[in-house]
């Protein structure tokens, strides 16, 4: 593949089954894994393909693991990890450590290498570059067979884009696409990121943390609805769920689709 492109969230919750489910009827979509090998991190899991991409869902399986201490956080937690995929972890790793961000975790396997950046340096999230052998849309993380549980049809729920609460949302921006190694641009007043199509846009808040996930619809307010009729508390547009704020927004089928170049 070339540039880079957002592939994978993950959100913890420690119910993991109702949020699961929620998303399931909320957006059409369905399981394409569960615990493929994060058992061995203590967790239960469940990965579902929003097209080619994936939002995962995590619950910690044992006492004492890293999702239970950010379960701790409560409410305002946000999303657990953001995984962006490339062809050039080696280098992005390099880079980020001469940024003065440490990179702790990395797997290297012969179909998958994954370079996890430090929560602490890399602020927000825990932020990773990964990239899995194959084909542009081989995702090692989503198993073997994630596509007979996809759904092609470009009006299908798609991930449209983040949105960063922080207490200084033009220098966590700034932060960001030094890491990311792309340019800030502008929505208006806020500071935004745009990767291949999808936008991190940053905004005013605490604490620092993604707060919102986009997802694109072929009717939002039907999402809405479907959300409130299983008891998500909708308002202003979004309900929450697994620490974050979903919120459905129309498709714009002029985007670019998965696999493209990056911005």
């Amino acid at each position: 593949m070339s540039g880079l492109r957002l592939r994978q969230v993950c959100l913890a919750d420690a119910a993991l089954e109702p949020a699961v489910a929620d998303l399931r009827a909320i957006f059409a979509v369905e399981v394409g894994v569960r615990d493929y090998h994060v058992d061995i991190y203590g967790l239960s899991n469940a990965v579902l393909p929003f097209g080619a991409d994936f939002i995962e869902i995590v619950a910690p399986a044992a006492d004492d693991t890293a999702v239970g201490r950010f379960l701790q956080r409560g409410d305002a937690r946000g999303a657990y990890m953001a995984i962006f995929q490339c062809d050039d972890p080696e280098r992005r790793q390099d880079r980020a450590e001469r940024l003065g961000v440490r990179t702790p975790h990395v797997i290297d396997r012969p179909d998958y290498r994954n370079v996890q950046l430090h929560p602490k340096d890399g602020r927000a999230t825990i932020l990773e570059f990964a990239r899995s052998a194959g084909e542009d849309d081989d995702w090692w993380p989503a198993g073997p067979d994630w596509r007979q549980y996809a759904d092609a049809d470009d009006a299908h729920a798609r991930i449209a884009g983040l949105e960063i609460a922080s207490p200084d949302p033009e220098g966590l921006a700034a932060h960001w696409a030094a890491i990311l190694d792309v340019a800030v641009e502008r929505c208006g007043t806020a500071p935004t990121l745009v990767i291949g199509g999808r936008t991190l846009s940053f905004t005013e808040g605490v604490p620092e943390r993604v707060a919102a996930l986009s997802v694109a619809v072929a009717d939002p307010e039907k999402a809405l609805a479907i959300a409130r009729a299983r008891g998500r508390l909708v308002r202003a547009g979004r309900f929450a769920l697994a620490g974050v704020d979903f919120h459905p927004v129309a498709h714009d089928l002029r985007r670019p689709h998965e696999g493209e170049a990056a911005a």
